[in-house]
């Protein structure tokens, strides 16, 4: 035994599971224990990024010499016993080690953007190094010329993998084709680390985990299009991304990675953090934009698309943080091998935040035109409590609803356009048969609402109108004509919004009531048909079932409910508020709801 390795989870999931006490526990066992002298010497620990399968943390890798032990759920308290018998007696502690799920849940990914994520020390760039960081950087300057690396990037097939997945070496070329004077002699390079979709953790994820590989494909992204600075545009609300991509900043600073003169190369470009104040709208490429140069977050009208006009009315190119990583390892590998995966349009693979009813929950990279199927029956391990799948959300508040009889989907952009949705930054929302997928509609569409700028009217007004009529169907209060009335003020506010963001809004209502316009006509009828719309629910007691306990009448807050101790008990409608206490606490399924 030459060497011993010990990599603890310390993304954000891993942090909020224990992840701290847990390398802590670890340090302060080694030192208690007679540990051998050769393991000593070759003993390291590190805190690693998010390892996908958020789930199951605090996630453990225990390598001794080639050797690999995947531990899951550990506590502190657990550790000591890993140290005895593991790690001094040479028996991994067999009932704490990861199962088939876990195997399951990698097998069908290919991991490019995360392949160094939970496998690196974020916080030391001799951990990316050793793994063939920086390597990208030092063969673009010895070896290839702007022209060079953009050719490559074209094809690579690499589209912008925030959402609108436009070909990133076509956007390359034409900032590169920008031609300097004195007015435009300034250009910049934007990751745009923004997200802030709900259940997307992404680009959050990649930064914690591996922050050099975005600043590398910030660099060569920059030598590409001839800009000496560059700007980080990340939400103060991601404090531990924050604090390891400046860690990681100034590391490439000093080794000479960035700044002046890099590499010895004549190419100056360095890189500042603009910390967001979490607004939505601000990752559309405009209202980014003016938030940097410290207006008020709000988009423009294009053209003048940004690559000719941007960041101070500089040429300006943004991508966002994915597709960033992505880059070192295509100009590395080459555009032939990244090219290798995925489908005709759709090259490469996609890091999605696979969450909701779903059995495995966590971060995942797939190769484009993997079937959805796929993803959450093999990779997510199927429906939480066995539940029968209804609908998966994919692209966020931007996306819309894909129904289980189109499981065998592929998914990559094309395919996912022409049902409705689409890929967006990633994120994938997994619906069961309990969901109401008009309260869903409702759930998305008060986000955009909420988040819009208000610079447009379409957008300001028209979002508001579509919210008030979903408030009143799901309280029993919608009209007959409500159906019709969202789907023509959803198709006007697709079609009149200044930005993506009120271009896309309308989208969750419009595939719910496409799939699942039943739903909508139950709800105008009085009733919801997955019982989760509280002000269309009606709740009584089965007395056959009643046992008389007074549980239901204990917990009930209004006192509508009635009754003598070992009786059938009662429920005044007139004076039940439908909170559904009642049904919560009852042990016999003594409590209707209809």
């Amino acid at each position: 035994m030459n060497n011993l390795e010990i990599k603890v989870c310390m993304g954000t999931g891993g942090i909020a599971a224990g992840g701290t006490d847990v390398l802590s526990a670890f340090d302060s066992a080694l030192k208690e224990r007679s540990i051998p002298a050769e393991l000593q010497m070759g003993c390291s620990m590190h805190k690693v990024g998010c390892r996908g399968l958020c789930a199951k943390d605090v996630l453990v890798d225990v390598l001794i010499d080639d050797s690999r032990t995947t531990y899951q759920y550990i506590k502190p308290e657990m550790v000591q016993r890993i140290v005895d018998e593991h790690i001094v007696g040479g028996n991994p502690v067999s009932e704490w080690l990861v199962k088939e799920d876990y195997h399951n849940f990698h097998e069908k990914q290919i991991k490019v953007v995360l392949s160094d994520c939970g496998n690196i020390d974020p916080e030391d760039i001799n951990s990316y190094i050793s793994v063939g960081g920086y390597k990208a950087t030092e063969k673009v300057f010895a070896t290839m010329k702007p022209e060079d690396v953009i050719a490559e990037i074209k094809k690579s097939g690499l589209r912008g993998r925030g959402g609108a997945g436009f070909p990133t070496g076509v956007k390359w070329e034409a900032c590169r084709g920008v031609q300097p004077n004195l007015q435009m002699g300034q250009k910049y390079i934007i990751c745009n680390a923004d997200e802030g979709d709900p259940g997307a953790f992404m680009d959050r994820a990649v930064i914690e985990g591996n922050p050099h590989a975005v600043i590398e494909g910030m660099v060569i992204g920059a030598y590409a299009i001839g800009a000496s600075k560059g700007y980080v545009y990340i939400r103060a609300e991601y404090p531990l991304a924050v604090e390891r991509l400046k860690l990681a900043i100034a590391a490439a600073r000093e080794r000479r990675f960035i700044g002046k003169n890099i590499l010895d190369s004549g190419f100056d470009f360095d890189i500042k953090i603009k910390l967001g104040a979490g607004a939505f709208v601000c990752g559309e490429e405009t209202a980014l934009i003016a938030s940097i140069e410290g207006q008020r977050g709000m988009p423009r009208a294009k053209p003048p698309f940004p690559v000719y006009q941007g960041l101070w009315g500089k040429p300006t190119v943004i991508n966002n943080v994915e597709t960033l990583a992505n880059i070192p390892y295509i100009i590395v590998k080459g555009a032939d091998w990244f090219s290798s995966y995925g489908t005709e349009k759709s090259k490469g693979t996609k890091v999605f935040a696979l969450t909701g009813k779903v059995k495995n929950t966590g971060l995942i990279e797939v190769p484009m035109g993997i079937t959805l199927k796929e993803i959450i029956y093999d990779i997510g391990g199927g429906i939480e409590n066995d539940k029968k799948l209804k609908a998966v959300q994919t692209g966020g508040p931007s996306g819309g609803c894909i129904t289980p009889d189109m499981l065998d989907i592929n998914v990559d952009y094309e395919s996912l356009a022409k049902v409705g949705s689409i890929v967006g930054s990633g994120g994938m929302i997994v619906l069961d048969e309990d969901d109401c997928m008009v309260n869903v509609a409702k759930y998305f569409l008060s986000f955009t609402q909420a988040e819009s700028c208000g610079k447009c009217v379409p957008c300001r007004i028209g979002t508001k109108r579509l919210l008030e009529i979903l408030n009143r169907i799901t309280k029993g209060k919608g009209k007959e004509d409500d159906i019709e009335l969202l789907l023509k003020l959803g198709s006007d506010v697709k079609s009149a919004s200044l930005c993506g963001l009120g271009q896309t809004a309308p989208n969750p209502v419009l595939s719910t009531i496409k799939y699942f316009r039943e739903e909508y006509e139950a709800h105008l009828q009085g009733k919801c048909p997955a019982k989760v719309c509280r002000d269309l629910l009606t709740y009584s007691i089965i007395e056959e079932f009643c046992k008389g306990c007074g549980a239901c009448l204990r917990a009930c807050p209004a006192g509508a409910i009635t009754g003598e101790k070992k009786q059938p008990h009662k429920i005044a409608p007139e004076i039940c508020v439908k909170c559904g206490a009642c049904f919560d606490v009852c042990k016999f399924k003594a409590v209707g709801r209809e």
